[in-house]
């Protein structure tokens, strides 16, 4: 409807008004106290057992023992807290991150800003595809179809007219009146300008108590590993029993087999699987965030570096997204960028038929062209159009109609073929539009037609029945991101195939492919040939085509379905409400986070903060690296649980004195907490990570193969461990003197084994990033030796030093033991034909540079 200008609120009055009624927001996620975290941590068996254990060691009069169980234990719940914090703060910044946005005007100015800063008052631009950001009344726009499922339970979406009352009365009949929008449900159709009347708690929604949690959802591994764990605490319990019950039965000390027990279960829990996971995931999608990739499904995470196509848009992934009006042409004539006389006439019709708050960036561009005759065009039309005709599937054109002294004015812009499907235009003029629409798209420009018409006020009110007259086309430069050509290198290097889907026209769509690198020497297939073609025949052109125009949302799933069918891994970004099914049938949905509807965003995995495709790559390398380590860090968890164990139970189970008591495991738990959680996860990934081919899609995180290589180096260590101990107590050491030699192998083995699974070939062993690993291996070497020198120490560990012979020969052989497959893997010779890495960009994580980098470049072309 026409209306007065809406300028909205001040700077000055939004700030006050905010302080007033607070921000636009629910109540906050909740995010666990750490002394929550602490007595979930004592919830744990491992520390159930070991509260028993110093329990019965205060029991019998070991203070010291005791007192060294609480102290270990309060530690080792310190670190999971640390951990937990760090992990919460990621989570905490990634909410940060997912806040949504509302375009609005303030000092009469559209400006973008956080919707939690919307106050009652602001008038919001709301778009197609978008959550509406608080309560509010539609003021001028076109009729809305709202989706207020979410908030009602009614699936059929309502119409929502603007308002044609006074203002003055709406807060009395705001939940009556069909022009009410409340926050939280979706604009599944039309665009409009809204007055914020309610924010926060105050909304519908927020009186009702509704709020996201804001915590990210757990992954299938994460809920297999907490099944595993609780079949190992039963496990373990069992073995506590039966190892203490046989201990008594045959040496007739009950306290020692109640210790070994405890022990024996100590030993076989490996409680850091649940923390390595979510510390993993968490930490992992905080640095995808860091370089423009905002996770939203923790799960995409394990699939990232599987993905073997991707499926991208032209504008504003490829393309900078920054439009500007080229030329235009009218009646035969290209007539350029100069908005004087005929080419004026054509961008003036086509800012008729654009909004006039402007969102998309056609419609900027348009705006921009005109510049200052903008507000003087739009005045003499009356202001605002009386009413919109959005883009329909069988109708890809904006129109709107405006009121003049003189009568009705019908503006039309869109796909060339659609406007001058409206139009009376003769066989001839249309040849003459065809061949200027084609020159202008092979130079690259995005071209729309634009068509008008006139007639009296009572004329008709659709617009199917007004006589169009075609204006002309008007071409908008949207240059090639200048980082595309190296990523896409990248990609290809990497093993990862790259599809560009528009809908363009089929000649604009093959020359930004061109400049960015892709291949067109097989075409381009256009969306009426997908939509003729039947699923097998369009499987079999996937095999070659890779660039694909006109083609509409349903077309991108009958895409997604087709490239599935060929095996690939499909990554797919889009922005539309119609795009969300092909989001949500890709293996990886990515949403445009700057120009993406929030239908786009809630269907996709990932977020692309910056809409760029280097973002998608380097989200990918990540992703890799984040897979790997994580793999890397639970076959350390595994493998060094194995020789725990086995000394635990072995000696018992031979008749030999114990090797270990809780405090020797308390004191290996509490260096491989660190080890897993910090060691691994902060491991720069191979330089030739992105020169592998992607991963099978099948292959488990955690499967038979890592599990083969787990129990061989943990069985090697046992081996030597129990070696050590054993010619130990057979070459006339002393118990206390054989359990620190086997005690000296098993820390420093489980050193040498962190850093061997940790470090790849190509990683320097003292390279800077492994200082934490250095600080823990201090900490525990300087514990190791005052065990073996400081006697409180020493009775407390029960251990004696084993002579100079000894400890050397016990340090040799630990390193050995532990550090074999690292020793393997540097020296395994370089496979044949392997191709050198390509000149690295300043993004890539391998390098001496900063990782908030990542994103902003590609890979230099080979």
């Amino acid at each position: 409807m026409a209306g007065e200008p809406l300028n909205g609120l001040s700077t000055a009055e939004a700030t006050a008004l905010l302080k007033l009624h607070g921000p636009n927001a629910l109540r906050p996620a909740k995010s666990r106290s750490l002394a929550t975290v602490a007595i979930g941590t004592l919830r744990e068996p491992m520390y159930i057992f070991l509260l028993a254990a110093a329990s019965l060691y205060l029991f019998v009069g070991d203070l010291g023992e005791g007192l060294f169980l609480l102290a270990g234990a309060a530690l080792s719940v310190g670190l999971v807290v640390f951990q937990d914090a760090r992990s919460e703060r990621a989570l905490a910044a990634l909410r940060q991150l997912a806040e949504p946005f509302a375009q609005v005007i303030r000092d009469g100015v559209q400006q973008r800003l956080a919707a939690r800063e919307l106050v009652p008052g602001d008038i919001a631009l709301i778009m197609e595809g978008e959550r509406i950001p608080a309560d509010a009344l539609l003021r001028q726009g076109d009729v809305l179809t709202v989706d207020e499922s979410a908030l009602t339970g009614e699936s059929v979406p309502v119409a929502k007219r603007p308002m044609l009352h006074n203002l003055d009365q709406a807060d009395e009949e705001h939940d009556a009146n069909d022009n009410t929008l409340f926050a939280g449900t979706m604009l599944v159709a039309g665009q409009g300008l809204a007055q914020i009347t309610r924010t926060g708690a105050n909304t519908h929604i927020g009186a009702i108590g509704a709020s996201l949690s804001g915590e990210m959802e757990r992954t299938p591994l994460q809920e297999t590993t907490g099944r595993l764990v609780i079949v190992l605490s039963v496990i373990a319990v069992v073995f506590c029993l039966l190892v203490a019950v046989a201990y008594g039965v045959m040496r007739g000390d009950w306290i020692a087999g109640g210790l070994a027990g405890l022990t024996v279960a100590i030993s076989l829990l490996p409680e850091e699987f649940p923390m390595v996971l979510a510390v993993f995931l968490a930490i992992g999608s905080w640095r995808l965030a860091r370089h423009q990739v905002l996770v939203r499904r923790a799960a995409v995470v394990e699939t990232l570096g599987a993905v073997t196509m991707l499926c991208v848009d032209k504008t504003g992934t490829l393309t900078e997204n920054r439009m500007t009006v080229g030329t235009t042409w009218s009646k035969g004539n290209l007539l350029g960028s100069d908005m004087d006389g005929a080419p004026g006439e054509v961008a003036k019709i086509a800012l008729l038929a654009s909004a006039t708050h402007p969102v998309d960036p056609m419609d900027r561009a348009v705006h921009a062209a005109l510049a200052t005759t903008t507000s003087l065009v739009l005045a003499e039309n009356g202001g605002e159009p009386t009413a919109s005709f959005p883009l329909r599937p069988d109708r890809l054109a904006v129109i709107q109609r405006w009121r003049t002294n003189s009568g009705n004015i019908w503006a039309a812009k869109g796909a060339p073929e659609a406007v001058l499907k409206l139009t009376n235009a003769q066989p001839a003029e249309r040849r003459d539009v065809e061949t200027a629409l084609a020159a202008m798209a092979a130079s690259g420009m995005r071209v729309l037609g634009v068509a008008k018409a006139a007639g009296p006020p009572s004329a008709t009110d659709d617009p199917e029945d007004a006589s169009f007259e075609f204006v002309g086309l008007i071409g908008f430069l949207d240059p090639l991101r200048a980082d595309v050509p190296a990523a896409l290198a990248e990609a290809r290097v990497a093993g990862i195939d790259v599809a560009m889907i528009t809908g363009d026209y089929p000649a604009t769509a093959l020359e930004i492919a061109r400049q960015a690198g892709l291949d067109i020497t097989k075409g381009v297939l256009t969306g009426p040939e997908i939509a003729a073609l039947t699923a097998e025949e369009l499987t079999a052109r996937l095999a070659t085509v890779r660039i694909f125009a006109r083609v509409k949302p349903d077309q991108k799933l009958a895409l997604v379905e087709a490239f599935k069918a060929r095996g690939e891994v499909v990554a797919m970004t889009g922005d539309g409400v119609n795009d969300a099914p092909a989001l949500e049938r890709a293996h990886v949905g990515i949403a445009m986070g700057n120009r993406g509807t929030d239908v786009a965003r809630e269907a996709a995995d990932l977020v692309l903060l910056d809409d760029s495709f280097p973002a998608i790559v380097g989200g990918v390398r990540l992703g890799r690296r984040i897979f790997t380590n994580l793999r890397k860090a639970l076959i350390y968890v595994m493998a060094i649980h194995v020789p725990i164990a086995g000394v635990a139970l072995l000696p018992i189970l031979f008749g030999m004195p114990p090797l270990l008591y809780p405090m020797h495991v308390v004191m290996l738990e509490l260096i491989i907490d660190p080890v897993c959680s910090l060691v691994f996860e902060s491991e720069p990934s191979d330089r030739k990570s992105m020169l592998r081919p992607p991963r099978s899609i099948s292959e488990p995180l955690f499967g038979r193969p890592q599990m083969i290589l787990a129990a061989v180096q943990g069985a090697v260590l046992l081996a030597a461990v129990l070696g050590i101990y054993i010619w130990s107590l057979n070459n006339g050491l002393e118990e206390n003197q054989a359990r620190a030699a086997g005690f000296i192998v098993l820390v420093i083995g489980n050193l040498a084994l962190a850093l061997a699974d940790a470090s790849e070939s190509s990683t320097r062993i003292f390279d800077s990033r492994h200082n934490i690993f250095w600080i823990v291996s201090t900490i525990a070497g300087a514990i190791l030796v005052g065990a073996l020198t400081v006697p409180f120490l020493s009775e407390i560990f029960r251990m004696a030093p084993p002579g100079a012979l000894v400890v050397t020969m016990a340090v040799l052989v630990a390193v050995a033991a532990g550090g074999w497959y690292g020793a393997v893997r540097r020296l395994k010779p370089r496979a044949t034909g392997n191709r050198a890495p390509p000149s690295q960009p300043s993004n890539n994580i391998d390098r001496q540079v900063p990782e908030h980098a990542l994103a902003t470049t590609g890979s230099a072309p080979r």
